[in-house]
């Protein structure tokens, strides 16, 4: 009977260990991405250039809701110039949302945009999602759609 019972235990460690390791770097995965994109906003927030071009992909593009495509360049520029000042650049608690497909994740969330653009104020919020692919040197985020402006809440 105790052999029974160690060729059963012995079983399931057998069949239960791959599962568990397997679900592991999905869900290291979903953390690396998530809070890669929260340092991306941040960046964002922060105009820090540098930190922007080590996270975006060479040939990353920004489609927004109005049709509007900003390259990895734009952005960079955007950031130097410094055109947009924020004082809110961050994402809706609770809304961040990560999956993951192998080497490649989508962040969906709702961000709220606070600050001066080109001297003139802005506030307003909007949903996007931001997808990463994995590569050599880590993930990238490589392309960005954001939707246009949310209605003010009465």
């Amino acid at each position: 009977m105790r052999i029974l019972g160690a060729l059963a235990a012995a079983t399931l460690m057998a069949v239960a260990a791959p599962c568990a390791m397997r679900a592991a770097p999905a869900d290291d995965a979903k953390k690396a991405v998530a809070a890669l994109d929260t340092q991306y906003q941040a960046a964002v927030k922060a105009n820090d250039a540098a930190t922007m071009d080590r996270i975006l992909a060479d040939d990353f593009v920004l489609v927004t809701g109005r049709g509007q495509a900003f390259t990895k360049a734009d952005l960079l520029k955007d950031a130097r110039d410094k055109t947009t000042v924020y004082e809110h650049q961050e994402e809706e608690p609770g809304s961040q949302t990560v999956r993951v497909w192998g080497d490649t994740a989508v962040v969906t969330a709702m961000l709220w945009i606070k600050g001066t653009r080109a001297g003139a104020p802005i506030d307003y919020k909007l949903w996007f999602s931001d997808t990463y692919v994995r590569a050599r040197a880590g993930w990238k985020y490589a392309f960005g759609q954001a939707s246009i402006a949310l209605p003010k809440a009465p």
